[in-house]
């Protein structure tokens, strides 16, 4: 049972969600999982394709993935790899794709030989191109200011201790910060991720993160939770609850009024993930990526407008000004 003020809490975040930005929720489903509801079904496999530039290698082996999550992606390890797959995926309609990859020692995505083919591939086909950058370097993001990337994802840190023991990175907040303040200087979109507990499930330094990102210009925040993998050393970690997500979000949206703010596809399934979509919805979120059935389900019976996207959901931002815009 959650306690009055927190309930008072959750009411505030609602009421400025609803007064800043109405009673859509958009929901994203986009190519990485299987995935269906009764109100919507995806077109296909290939309208928002994940693609890792470095293949399932990734030098940093975080304690929560392992570079699992590349697993699911398709590898082009060579910009000339990168093309050809452009190519096919552009002959199956794709609309869009997320580059990423895995992480170097100091915390990047090895990116920069890429740069090339990413401004020709943007200016031929004109994809969506959402970038995956981990920390951010002035070389990188000069190049993708040059490419004119729609999107740049990166999570952010709040707690030193994390940074150390969970990503092995010898780097502070500080370095997280500093990339935020490099691509607000450069003009990106900026998307940036919090990942609640991501120190073995505890809470430490998420809030502090939300405090660093509201100090900049990002176009829309993703809230996600840890998600314990097996074969990872965090698989017997219990992860957070879906209150504490909640808490998060709630926090963030009396922090970041204006800014869109969705609930992201990494997260517990099952139960929990309905507890959670349900406990997001009441904390004033703008969307949510692969929303359960019964999290839908209750949207629509609070009176919120289901809108759906199988594009990646960091591309909220362009939705809800095009939205405006009608």
């Amino acid at each position: 049972m959650e306690t009055a003020p927190l309930l008072m809490e959750r009411r505030k975040a609602l009421d400025i969600k609803i007064k800043n930005f109405g009673k859509n929720i958009w929901c994203y489903s986009p190519s990485i999982l299987t995935y269906s509801i009764d109100q919507h079904r995806p077109a296909d496999n290939f309208r928002f394709c994940p693609i890792s530039v470095t293949g399932r290698r990734c030098q940093l082996q975080c304690d929560h993935c392992r570079a699992q999550i590349l697993e699911s992606m398709f590898p082009a390890e060579t910009p000339e790899r990168l093309e050809t797959l452009i190519k096919d995926f552009v002959r199956r309609k794709t609309e869009g794709i997320l580059i990423s990859g895995g992480s170097d020692l100091d915390g990047a995505v090895p990116l920069l030989e890429f740069i090339p083919a990413l401004k020709k591939i943007k200016e031929q086909y004109n994809l969506f191109l959402v970038v995956h950058t981990g920390l951010i370097t002035q070389d990188l993001a000069s190049g993708l200011t040059e490419v004119g990337v729609d999107a740049v994802m990166l999570d952010i840190i709040g707690d030193d201790e994390t940074i150390k023991k969970v990503y092995h990175l010898q780097k502070t907040v500080k370095d997280f910060e500093r990339s935020l303040e490099l691509l607000d200087r450069y003009n990106i979109p900026s998307v940036p991720h919090v990942v609640v507990g991501l120190n073995y499930g505890k809470i430490s330094g998420e809030l502090n993160a939300v405090d660093m990102i509201s100090k900049h210009r990002p176009e829309a925040l993703v809230i996600v939770a840890l998600m314990p993998l097996e074969n990872t050393p965090m698989q017997d970690t219990v992860p957070p609850k879906p209150s504490s997500i909640a808490n998060v979000i709630t926090y963030s949206r009396i922090k970041l009024p204006k800014t869109p703010i969705i609930l992201g596809c990494a997260r517990p399934r099952g139960a929990h993930r309905i507890s959670t979509d349900i406990l997001a919805i009441k904390s004033g979120v703008n969307g949510i990526a692969f929303i359960s059935q019964e999290g839908a389900d209750y949207a629509e019976k609070k009176g919120f407008k289901l809108k759906f996207s199988d594009h990646c959901c960091s591309l909220i931002f362009k939705d809800i000004k095009s939205q405006e815009k009608t």
